[in-house]
């Protein structure tokens, strides 16, 4: 059976940038990140907390005697979910569509077209080698 596909809101990314950095992290230690970083009360954090356990997105880890949070989903694995998720809502899952909606609006550095000129030289070769393969 396929995982479900996990999406986070604009504010779980934010705990789970706290937790990509420093896990594991006590909620205490979540808690006074997240109101220095966005001004959020304790209970707001724990509310997002309890929420992304639920989800899966974060578990619970003992250490040294006291609970600690973890990411279960590494940020670039949240991150391609999310280029999917966007992919396929906005751009009816046609990445060209999406690549020239960016470059119109952003103008993109030497160095990030030799960067796409070379992943697409590499996909175009692996692709002549029998078929569609993953980059």
């Amino acid at each position: 059976m396929e995982k479900e596909r996990l999406t986070l809101t604009e504010a779980e990314w934010q705990v789970m940038e706290c937790l990509w950095q420093r896990a594991p992290i006590s909620g205490r230690e979540v808690c006074e990140n997240m109101e220095k970083a966005r001004g959020w009360s304790r209970s707001t954090t724990l509310t997002l907390l309890r929420r992304m356990t639920a989800k899966s997105a974060v578990g619970e880890a003992e250490g040294e005697g006291k609970k600690a949070f973890i990411p279960l989903i590494s940020r670039d694995e949240a991150a391609i979910n999310e280029t999917e998720n966007l992919l396929g809502r906005v751009y009816h899952g046609s990445m060209s569509l999406m690549l020239s909606a960016f470059t119109r609006k952003q103008r993109l550095s030497q160095s990030e077209i030799d960067e796409m000129y070379a992943l697409l030289s590499k996909l175009e070769a692996r692709s002549g080698k029998g078929g569609e393969e993953d980059a």
